[in-house]
Parts: C-alpha cells; sequence; structure tokens
C-alpha cells in the first residue's frame, strides 16, 4: 500500500474526479490503480481570501509500487503507507479462573472491556448507573422537570460522560501504535457512520451514541464478558498491598486480582474511598469557566466566509486561547457547534454545565466552555483538594441560579462591563431546566473572572463578534478534566496496590471520548500482559 498526503480538490468537486486526481498526481494509466481508500479529508478555512479546497490523505494499492515509489523518492507526500491494523498481545488461557473486573462503563470501560472480551479474558463491567436508555429518560428527568437521579444522570450511566456530549472523536494524544484506528473501526462496526474514519474531526453526536453503545456491549457479552448496571463499588479488598477484589453497594463481594478503575472524573466518592484505603493519588491541574453561546451562523460567517452554510462542511467551530496578564491561561473548550448547553450536575444542590452536540449539528446555537486553567497552588490541601474547590463552585452556582438547577447566565457585554443582567438580547440560551440573569463575577474566583473578562475581547480578533454584546455566559463549568490523579507505574498499575489498574478519564489519563478510548485498549492490554505473563 501507498499512501499520497497533501491531495487538494475543490470543495464541490464530483467523486469521480478524486480517482482521476490520484492517477494524474502519480502519472499512472487508470487500470494501475487497483484500489484506494480516503483515510483523511480535511480543509483549512484560515486564510479567508483563498478558494477553499478539500486536503485528501489516500492510502491505495497500484501494479508495479516498488517501481512508483522509485520514482517518487524525493518527494515527501508519497510513501508506503503505515501498518495501522490493530494485533492483540495475547490470548486468554482455556483454564482462566480469575476474570478481570472494569469499574465503570465509558468509553475508556467500553474500550477496556470490549478488548478484553475479544482476547478471551471474559470480564465482569460493573456500571453504577442504568443502561442507556433509561439513563436517557432519567437525564431529560433533570432537563425538563428538575428532577435529578444522582445514579444515572449525565456522568453516570452506560457511554458515560461523553454520551451527552458532541461526540467527539479526535484528539491530540501520541498514538504510536495507531489504537485511534482501533477506536474508530469498532465503533463504526457497532453502528456509527463511516465518515468518521476519514473526516478530520469526526463526531457522532448523542442520538448516534446510544445505539453505538448498546452494540458494543452487546458484543461484549456475546464474547463471554457480563455487563453489570447499578453496581456502585464501594470498597475495594487489599492484601498486602495486591487488590483481591471489590465490594458493592448492597455488600456483594467480588474476587479479583485484576481491576480496571475506569471511573469517569465525577465519581467523587469513589475516589474518596480509594484515598481511604491508601490508594496514591495527587492532585493535578484542571479548569473552571462558562459556556458561551452564539448564533452558529456567526460563527459559520466568521470562519468560513463565503462558504458558510456549504452541505459539505456543516457548521463550523473554533479553537481559541489567550494569555492573560495575571498569568493564567483562558481557552475555548469541548466546542460543540449547532448544539445545546446541558446540565451535567450528578449531585444533589449543585449546577455544572456542558455541551452537547447531536450528529446533524443543526440547532441554531454554537456553544463552548471559555475556561481558565487552575492548579494545585489555588487548592492547596492535597490529593482531593480540587474535588473539595468543584463541589464548593457548583454549590453556589446553585444558590446563583435559584436553588432549583436554574444556572446562573450574563450576557457577555454586560459581563465585560460588570454590570449584572436583567433582560436577553437577540441570543436565546439553550440551557435546560433555565437560566437565572445575574452577575457571573459571583460564581468564580476573582483571578478566573478577571482573566476571562481580558479574554472575551481578545477572541473578537479571531472571530469577529465573538464579544457581542448578546452572546450568553452560562454557569458553570467545572469538570472539564479530573481534578486528580490515581497515578499509575510503567505496568499500567497503582503505584501502591498491585493489580489496580487506574484507566481514563478520572484517573487522569485522557481527556475525551477518544483520548478515553485509547487508554481503555492500553490498559487492557496491561491486564493481559500480567495474566499471561508477558513483558510490555
Amino acid at each position: 500500500m501507498l499512501r499520497i498526503t497533501e491531495l487538494k480538490l475543490p470543495i464541490d468537486h464530483p467523486e469521480e474526479d478524486l480517482r482521476t486526481a490520484i492517477v494524474q498526481r502519480l502519472g499512472i494509466a487508470s487500470d494501475d490503480l487497483l484500489d484506494f481508500t480516503l483515510f483523511k479529508r480535511s480543509y483549512d478555512a484560515r486564510k479567508k481570501t483563498s478558494e477553499l479546497c478539500f486536503i485528501y490523505t489516500i492510502d491505495l494499492s497500484v501494479r508495479d509500487e516498488a517501481a512508483l515509489l522509485h520514482t517518487f523518492a524525493d518527494d515527501r507526500n508519497v510513501n508506503p503507507a503505515p501498518d495501522v491494523s490493530y494485533k492483540v498481545v495475547g490470548q486468554a488461557p482455556q483454564d482462566l479462573s480469575d476474570r478481570p473486573i472494569v469499574v465503570g462503563f465509558g468509553p475508556c470501560g467500553i474500550f477496556a472491556g470490549l478488548l478484553l472480551a475479544q482476547m478471551g479474558f471474559k470480564p465482569i463491567i460493573l456500571e453504577r448507573g442504568t443502561e442507556v436508555r433509561q439513563r436517557t429518560k432519567d437525564t431529560w428527568g433533570l432537563w425538563r422537570k428538575n428532577v435529578l437521579n444522582p445514579e444515572s444522570n449525565v456522568q453516570f450511566g452506560e457511554g458515560g460522560a461523553g454520551t451527552f456530549s458532541d461526540g467527539k472523536l479526535y484528539s491530540q494524544i501520541k498514538d504510536p501504535k495507531h489504537h485511534g484506528r482501533k477506536v474508530l473501526h469498532e465503533f463504526v462496526k457497532a453502528g456509527a457512520p463511516e465518515e468518521i474514519l476519514y473526516v478530520s474531526k469526526p463526531h457522532i453526536g448523542t442520538f448516534r451514541l446510544t445505539g453505538v453503545v448498546e452494540n458494543m456491549r452487546q458484543q461484549i457479552i456475546a464474547l463471554g464478558g457480563e455487563v453489570r448496571f447499578q453496581q456502585r463499588v464501594t470498597d475495594v479488598l487489599i492484601e498486602d498491598g495486591q487488590l483481591t477484589g471489590v465490594v458493592l453497594a448492597d455488600g456483594e463481594q467480588l474476587k479479583a486480582r485484576h481491576v480496571i478503575m475506569a471511573l469517569g472524573h465525577s465519581a467523587r466518592d469513589t475516589f474518596r474511598m480509594l484515598h481511604g484505603r491508601g490508594v496514591y493519588m495527587e492532585a493535578k491541574p484542571f479548569s473552571v469557566g462558562f459556556r458561551i453561546e452564539h448564533p452558529q451562523s456567526l460563527i459559520d460567517s466568521a470562519r468560513l466566509g463565503k462558504y458558510a452554510g456549504h452541505p459539505k462542511l456543516g457548521a463550523a467551530d473554533y479553537k481559541l486561547v489567550h494569555h492573560a496578564k495575571n498569568g493564567r491561561s483562558v481557552y475555548s473548550f469541548c466546542m460543540c457547534p449547532g448544539g445545546t448547553v446541558v446540565a451535567a450536575t450528578s449531585e444533589p444542590g449543585r449546577v455544572v454545565t456542558n455541551g452537547m452536540s447531536q450528529y446533524s449539528r443543526n440547532e441554531r446555537n454554537a456553544n463552548s466552555g471559555i475556561v481558565v486553567g487552575i492548579t494545585p497552588e489555588d487548592y492547596p490541601g492535597g490529593p482531593l483538594a480540587g474535588i473539595e474547590l468543584q463541589e464548593r463552585l457548583e454549590a453556589h452556582a446553585y444558590v446563583l441560579g435559584g436553588s432549583n438547577y436554574e444556572a446562573p447566565a450574563q450576557l457577555v457585554g454586560d459581563f465585560i462591563a460588570s454590570k449584572p443582567s436583567t433582560e436577553l438580547g437577540s441570543v436565546e440560551p439553550s440551557y435546560k431546566p433555565g437560566i437565572s440573569l445575574g452577575d457571573l463575577a459571583l460564581a468564580l474566583p476573582a483571578y478566573a473572572i478577571e482573566a476571562i473578562r481580558e479574554a472575551l475581547p481578545a477572541f473578537e480578533k479571531q472571530i469577529r463578534g465573538f464579544s457581542m454584546h448578546d452572546a450568553v455566559l452560562t454557569g458553570i463549568e467545572t469538570r472539564t478534566s479530573s481534578p486528580l490523579r490515581i497515578t499509575r507505574d510503567a505496568s499500567m498499575q497503582s503505584l501502591n496496590v498491585k493489580g489496580l489498574f487506574p484507566a481514563g478519564e478520572g484517573a487522569g489519563y485522557a481527556g475525551g471520548i477518544m483520548s478515553a478510548g485509547v487508554d481503555g485498549i492500553r490498559i487492557a492490554e496491561a491486564v493481559a500482559r500480567d495474566i499471561l505473563g508477558i513483558e510490555a
């Protein structure tokens, strides 16, 4: 196989032109091109004066590949295609008596469980929340009726926090073994659209994700795995530094010497339990801020110019960062084109926001987190201090919103001018159960407010209209990532508890669906190697 990179074609090119372009690029006869597949398709909209085009990376097979490689030996855009196929590290023995346990069934837990099942280890997966369709009903209970189920919501349940998000499937992690391709292929196999294999910023969207995770669950079960819902782990059993099992809320004990903790970033009670049992962990940086909403048409026009609204491009996104004078970094987080701001708390008496999009991304507003980086120096007090800060901020936001799960909000123009908002303008906020206008300066530490006030006009220089008066800020965004890390060693196990494998976003090793899925694969491989006695 060969790979061509940087192959450019106009946005509106007919499908058949791609084959013609490949043939012309290589200078071969059409019959000599045996087959080709799209590996990546992107576009660069940074130069508003130039005509927009698709930029392709193509994997292909040709007659006499060696001769063609010799011809293009000095061309950096024609090379042998790398092998991105996935290869398992081993297979479980037939007499396996100690089945590994996976705690949590978000993206990390799903892929850890799936890989273990594919290798024959028949994992037992424990999820504190409900299966995805019941979970959807419970989540809508908060959004439409102001009724929170603490065990079944945006954070807890089948699919994890990523299910109620934009469904983004891209990441900036280093992935030398191409585990990300395995993640994408498994999603497609479970019903995701095939285009996620090649578009530069793939996403699935909430409603499609529900069916995908159901299909992945069924595959795990068909391979001998077991998925148990409403099974909250309340304790771990440790003997002489070796994990020997877990205890469930109903008192049941499950014996195991290999337990993957794929908790997600909101399992605060479990973090506290593990800390109480002496499992080593440390505080880590995270970010806090607000959600900002603009008309999607404004973002499309600013980012795509005359191509705004083009059906092949869809809703435009953005990525922004500003280094404030007070030393803080302010950046856009989890940008959701054509999406909604959603209530994302998992605990009574607290308000948390997040963003969500469907596959179509056709809602009227664009939204993104505008967040400020903070470090353990801002919340001294040990590994759990970041959680305690989150809890205080979320509880205060609940009060600011009216103590009924409505969220505090403010117009961008009023926020910049330090003036409480009393009425909405042209932008209608999407947050459900609803918003309560006021002064968001009361919602976050002064250093964060100062940095965001400085950043919003600065972002205007990159996206015209970004600091428009009527854009809406909704608070607060606190669960950008885990505020702690359950540190692991080279074997992917806890530093001081053998058999405990911290994984994914909650353990501080991922940030989003793709990176969590990749970490799930890596952690499953580590468990398999440990059971089989294989060196990494």
